[in-house]
């Protein structure tokens, strides 16, 4: 039975942020009050969408006593029986915990792994595999930094994905994504393995992370030449190094202000992501059972070219989509992936 308790609370709290935003928060408060009462109006929906059902239930069963009512009231008691257990299930998923950072925008790091200039290749597409989703969602894709390889692959790329719940939905593509297929740089034709690897990081803000100015040592510098070619050649490049962790990041567009800023907030969300993952440690029990477990390390998918097929080996999803699926189309997979995660969180509630 759902506890009628919380959903009372959760229903007065959004009526109680509803009202202070018609009244007019000040300033300081707006974003605080407009940030919750968004996490919350989904869930308010699903209470009123189950209260509704169960209201519509009791109706139809006070019709069962009227002689010309009841067939028409079996009937309708069928259907709206039927649906119960649906709703009920959305209420239970929209009731689960929320990771802080779901709303939050996202940095996005790909590398290339194992596998040479085919590797760099690799990369490069799913630098293009994710701008196209990012765009088929409306979201704002700004690159930070990209360095390109000889032959116009992807030595590094760092990019901010801006818009609703980007964290929340791209949060599980951290980790190694293995590619199957015949290189350009083959002449014999055969296929070879390869691989790069994803880092989907939620934005740090200045007030989670406090970096002390003697933490961190700012160098200006030119970007490189040919063999590690970045979107813009300038004397303005900042690498921001962290002393106490040596995580070094860089930013080489025109501006030196501009690349101060991305850099201090890549360096931020590594350390916030560093946090997070501390703490999840603490938790590891309950993380085994989710696909979220922040190994980067961990092989998550395999691209088999010749074949035309996707796997995610984390949750056995086999795709034979593999033209749209790099041509931006991961929706599926992105939906298939929270709804494992969200049955492993209600199976560990006891749901």
């Amino acid at each position: 039975m759902l506890p009628e308790d919380r959903l009372n609370q959760i229903v007065e709290r959004f009526e109680y942020l509803e009202a202070r935003l018609n009244a007019g928060p000040s300033p300081d408060e707006i974003a605080g009050i407009g940030r919750e009462y968004a996490e919350l109006k989904p869930v308010v929906a699903q209470v009123a969408a189950w209260r509704e059902a169960r209201r519509a239930i009791r109706e139809a069963e006070a019709m069962l006593d009227d002689p010309e009512m009841r067939e028409l009231a079996q009937d309708e008691l069928s259907r709206l029986r039927a649906a119960l257990p649906d709703q009920e299930q959305a209420l239970r998923i929209a009731l689960l915990p929320r990771d802080a950072a779901d709303a939050r925008p996202a940095i996005l790091e790909i590398r290339p792994g194992t596998g040479g200039e085919e590797a760099a290749l690799f990369a490069g597409d799913l630098l293009d595999m994710y701008r196209r989703f990012a765009e088929s969602q409306g979201w704002q894709f700004q690159m930070l930094e990209l360095v390109q390889s000889d032959l116009g692959g992807v030595r590094e790329a760092v990019a901010r994905i801006e818009g609703e719940g980007v964290f929340a939905r791209l949060k599980y593509e951290s980790g190694v994504h293995r590619v199957q297929r015949v290189p350009e740089t083959e002449s014999g034709g055969r296929i070879h393995t390869s691989a790069a690897t994803v880092a989907v990081l939620p934005e740090a803000e200045e007030v989670d992370i406090d970096i002390p100015a003697g933490d961190i040592r700012i160098d200006t510098m030119r970007a490189s030449g040919a063999g590690g070619q970045h979107v813009n050649t300038t004397d303005s490049a900042v690498r921001i190094t962290h002393l106490p962790t040596g995580i070094i990041v860089t930013s080489s567009e025109k501006s030196q202000h501009q690349n101060r800023a991305n850099a201090m907030a890549v360096l931020r969300a590594r350390l916030y992501d560093m946090e997070r993952l501390r703490a999840d440690a603490e938790r590891a029990a309950d993380r085994r059972s989710q696909v979220g477990s922040g190994d980067r390390s961990e092989r998550i998918r395999t691209y088999n070219f010749p074949q035309g097929r996707m796997t995610d080996h984390r949750i056995g999803l086999t795709l034979y989509a593999l033209d749209r699926i790099m041509q931006g189309e991961i929706g599926e997979i992105v939906e298939a992936l929270t709804a494992h995660d969200q049955a492993a969180r209600l199976a560990a509630q006891g749901g």
